[in-house]
């Protein structure tokens, strides 16, 4: 038998070359959010459970959820909630086949970071 002479490449080369954009990680970030809006629900669950089975138990769930654990999670679900919602509208512009430009991908892309940073504080000083 014939011996093959390897022949040393990069496993991927594409990872050289690829930089992430702005337009992939605001999708991977969606996922992201949607899935971890779950821990803030099971919080609060949690919490309405508590208060639903016992004055002891609800004050330990209570403690918890206002403690800073409990303001980070509930502030990061905001954030969240309002990222995953502007995604959704920007994927909804997206389906009518607007704005699939680069440009208007990259503004929309902005606009959808900044947009639910602004919400989220808006929030946050409302409630």
């Amino acid at each position: 038998m014939a011996e093959m002479k390897r022949v040393e490449r990069p496993l991927s080369p594409h990872l050289q070359i690829y930089r992430p954009q702005l337009t992939s990680i605001t999708s991977i970030l969606t996922r992201i959010t949607g899935n971890g809006l779950i821990v803030g629900v099971m919080l609060a669950v949690w919490w309405l459970l508590a208060a639903a089975i016992s004055p002891d138990y609800f004050a330990t769930a209570n403690a918890v959820a206002t403690s800073w654990f409990g303001d980070l999670v509930f502030t990061c679900s905001a954030w969240a909630v309002w990222y995953h919602y502007l995604s959704g509208l920007r994927h909804l512009y997206f389906d009518a086949g607007k704005g699939l430009e680069i440009e208007t991908a990259q503004r929309l892309g902005w606009g959808i970071v900044i947009g639910s940073f602004v919400l989220t504080f808006l929030t946050i000083l409302i409630v």
